[in-house]
């Protein structure tokens, strides 16, 4: 089955509400059920994301739900629970967090990047756009598709990410691990408060030495875990 065939059968019984993302042949698309009236996520991908596969098994807060992954002849597509809420880039549009508010955040992404990266996945894309608020203040880490399976040795072959947030390994240097994200959840953290990158401009106090040591440019030297950066919190 192919996924346009799948899409068509799923909108026997689904509407479409909104288009989230449509480029490189990647779509996001936010759908409704027409007897329920309850929304989803319906992500199509010219390739198979196994971090999609790992996820399908994980239920935790910090996480969105993924009802249903379909491996199909030109790709995947991807059941995902639609969360209603503000990602923080959408809340910074209002101006920067204070140290507390920014911490609060940063916490629970490193709690869901612990729980990735014990099932040997790096997420490799942690910015404000890809963490998201609901209603209730759930603070859940968001979009995996540039996210990989950890493996020893060698270094990435394709460079995903997002500039200013990727680490120095994610450009060819070397493999991409946890301590990838580290790297950007430090970068997060520094634009949170700042409102620029720690290159331009580093926070204060605390938050300015965690952002340094998270950013080294040797993984080494960066916070080896996410449960460790989010106890020095």
């Amino acid at each position: 089955m192919t996924r346009d065939e799948y899409l068509t059968k799923l909108f026997v019984a689904f509407s479409l509400v909104s288009v989230l993302s449509d480029k490189n042949d990647c779509k996001v698309l936010r759908i409704r059920n027409k007897n329920t009236g309850c929304d989803m996520v319906v992500r199509s991908y010219p390739a198979i994301i196994p971090a999609y596969n790992e996820l399908y098994s994980i239920a935790f807060k910090h996480l969105p739900t993924i009802y249903d992954v379909i491996n199909c002849f030109d790709g995947q597509i991807v059941l995902e629970e639609f969360i209603e809420g503000i990602t923080i880039a959408e809340v910074m549009e209002s101006g920067c967090y204070h140290y507390l508010g920014a911490r609060k955040i940063i916490r629970s992404v490193c709690y869901a990047l612990k729980v990735l990266h014990e099932r040997n996945l790096v997420h490799r894309d942690v910015k404000p756009e890809n963490v998201i608020i609901d209603k209730n203040g759930r603070i859940v880490l968001i979009d995996f598709n540039a996210a990989r399976k950890i493996s020893v040795g060698g270094k990435d072959t394709v460079i995903m990410g997002t500039v200013g947030y990727a680490s120095p390994e994610q450009l060819g240097v070397a493999q991409s691990d946890a301590r990838t994200d580290i790297y950007a959840v430090g970068v997060l953290l520094n634009v949170m408060i700042t409102g620029k990158h720690p290159s331009e401009k580093l926070a204060k106090g605390k938050a300015g030495k965690i952002v340094r040591k998270c950013t080294n440019v040797n993984p080494d030297e960066r916070y080896q875990t996410a449960e460790k950066l989010a106890k020095q919190l």
